[in-house]
C-alpha cells in the first residue's frame, strides 16, 4: 500500500475466519505471538461489514499487557504507545470501524497519505486485486531485508509482524524503510 494514493477495502464479501481481519503478529518474549480480536458469532454467511467485536473478555487489557511485554524497551514504543492506547481502552462495535481506525492511526503515524474507500458490491475480478494478502494461512510472497527487532538475539528475526514491530522498533524510518523495499516485493509477485 506504500505506493498507493487510494485503496478499496473490501467490505461485501463473507467474512472467513483466519484472516489479518481480526489477528496480528507480534514478536514477545518467546518468539511469535498472535493477538486476536473475537468476534461476536453470528450465520455463517455474514458480511465482513457487518462483524461485530466481542467484548465478552477482556481482550483489550491482555492485548495491551503483551505489547508492553514486547516492545517496552524497543527504541519508539513511548514515542508510539500514547496514539495506540485508545484501541485497548475504547470499545468499538465493528472489526471494520475498527480496522479503518487502525489504518488512519498508521497513515497518520508513518506519516503517508493513502484515501479509501469501501466496495459496494463483491466483484470476483477487479484490477490490482491484493485481497489474497489477508490471508493468515497463505505466507506472503515479499523477503524483505531484516530489521533489529527487540529479542532477534535471542530468537532470530521474524518476518511477517504486525507493522507495530517496525514502528516501535524503527520508528520514523518506517515509511523509509517500506518505499525502498517496495522493489524486493514487486519483484517477489512477478
Amino acid at each position: 500500500m506504500i505506493e498507493a494514493k487510494a485503496i478499496i477495502f473490501e467490505v461485501s464479501d463473507n467474512f472467513q475466519k483466519q484472516t489479518y481481519r481480526n489477528r496480528c503478529y507480534i514478536y514477545g518474549a518467546n518468539g511469535k505471538q498472535l493477538l486476536n480480536v473475537p468476534i461476536v458469532k453470528g450465520s455463517s454467511k455474514q458480511k465482513t461489514k457487518d462483524i461485530k467485536i466481542s467484548y465478552a473478555e477482556n481482550w483489550q487489557k491482555e492485548h495491551l499487557k503483551s505489547l508492553d511485554s514486547a516492545y517496552k524497551s524497543s527504541p519508539f514504543y513511548e514515542f508510539y504507545i500514547d496514539d495506540i492506547l485508545p484501541f485497548f481502552t475504547n470499545k468499538t462495535t465493528f472489526l471494520l470501524d475498527f480496522n479503518i481506525k487502525i489504518f488512519e492511526l498508521v497513515n497518520s503515524l508513518l506519516p503517508i497519505k493513502i484515501s479509501y474507500s469501501k466496495s459496494i458490491e463483491y466483484q470476483v475480478k477487479v484490477k490490482n486485486d491484493y485481497r489474497f494478502l489477508v490471508h493468515a494461512k497463505q505466507e506472503t510472497a515479499a523477503i524483505l531485508p531484516k530489521y533489529t527487532q527487540v529479542f532477534s538475539e535471542k530468537h532470530g528475526y521474524i518476518k511477517n509482524l504486525s507493522i507495530l514491530d517496525l514502528l516501535f522498533n524503527e520508528g520514523p524510518n518506517a515509511v523509509l524503510y517500506l518505499e525502498k523495499n517496495l522493489y524486493y516485493y514487486k519483484k517477489r509477485l512477478e
